[in-house]
């Protein structure tokens, strides 16, 4: 095979499979290897691929996200890097719309006590992934249950949480996880509710689907978990700065039967202003 500026495009995964095709000629290198990057895709955004796949060319969707450099695959290495930069303080978990939290988190409040109480699931302890410094936690969680156990990827969004901002609530944590989520096995038959609020989207379909059944068997009785997060209003959206992607209602739903979990109830959250992104509240168990 020559090393034709055409097959040099697709350097990166390419390479690895050079051997493999040294007699047949560039383009049907070319078909080969769009059948590997297609066939990466569907495997890792199996809801999502097609919908990205109209809005970002094969080789570059996949080198954003399923291409591995350094042993880190760029959708998730890149969500980290994008982190590092934001801090650790209120604005921060916000970004630019802080004077709508505490609509988010009453909203929440209320979204949650469909599900708590007599009969329902029960207030010992609660898991907030994707925690951050803790504004879920305090505003939401910490009210109505026990206990906490609060996951985040970002060391300093935890010890900012632990150090200062929970205040007296840090007291009544049982847990700090510093841990990716898609590397996450909860501890089964553990909490009462499980929360993830804007983290789903910064994981592919397949790992998401994977920690939605892993969270299933760490549910106690009577648990349910709770996903609020972005909803694109058609199709799905990349988000190539912060890797998150912007699902459909409906296809974050497809994602959660195919975990095997059951959909309670939905619910939009309302008092947003119009340029944002609808965040919709999802309950399952």
């Amino acid at each position: 095979m020559s090393d034709s500026t055409s097959v040099m495009e697709f350097s990166g995964t390419h390479q690895a499979f050079r051997d493999r095709w040294a007699k047949t000629d560039n383009e049907m290198c070319k078909h080969s290897m769009s059948f590997h990057l297609h066939n990466t895709l569907r495997k890792e955004f199996f809801a999502s691929y097609l919908y990205l796949l109209e809005q970002i060319p094969l080789v570059k969707l996949y080198a954003v996200t399923c291409e591995y450099i350094k042993g880190e695959k760029q959708f998730y290495y890149r969500a980290q890097n994008f982190y590092k930069d934001v801090p650790a303080s209120e604005e921060g978990m916000m970004g630019d719309f802080v004077e709508i939290s505490e609509i988010d988190l009453e909203g929440s409040r209320q979204f949650l006590k469909k599900f708590v109480g007599p009969g329902k699931a029960g207030t010992k302890r609660a898991l907030d992934c994707g925690c951050g410094i803790g504004r879920v936690s305090k505003g939401v969680l910490f009210p109505v249950f026990e206990s906490m156990e609060m996951l985040d990827m970002m060391e300093e969004f935890i010890l900012h949480a632990h150090e200062c901002y929970l205040g007296d609530y840090a007291d009544r944590v049982d847990a700090y996880y510093l841990y990716n989520l898609q590397e996450f096995i909860p501890p089964k038959k553990r909490y009462d509710v499980i929360w993830l609020q804007w983290v789903a989207c910064h994981l592919t379909d397949k790992d998401l689907t994977e920690f939605l059944m892993h969270a299933k068997q760490s549910l106690r009785p009577n648990g349910v978990i709770i996903i609020k997060d972005n909803m694109a209003r058609q199709g799905c959206k990349l988000d190539p700065i912060d890797s998150s992607i912007i699902r459909h209602l409906d296809i974050m739903k497809n994602i959660i039967q195919t975990a095997g979990l059951t959909i309670l109830d939905v619910e939009k959250q309302e008092g947003f202003p119009e340029v944002i992104v609808p965040v919709w509240m999802i309950a399952m168990h």
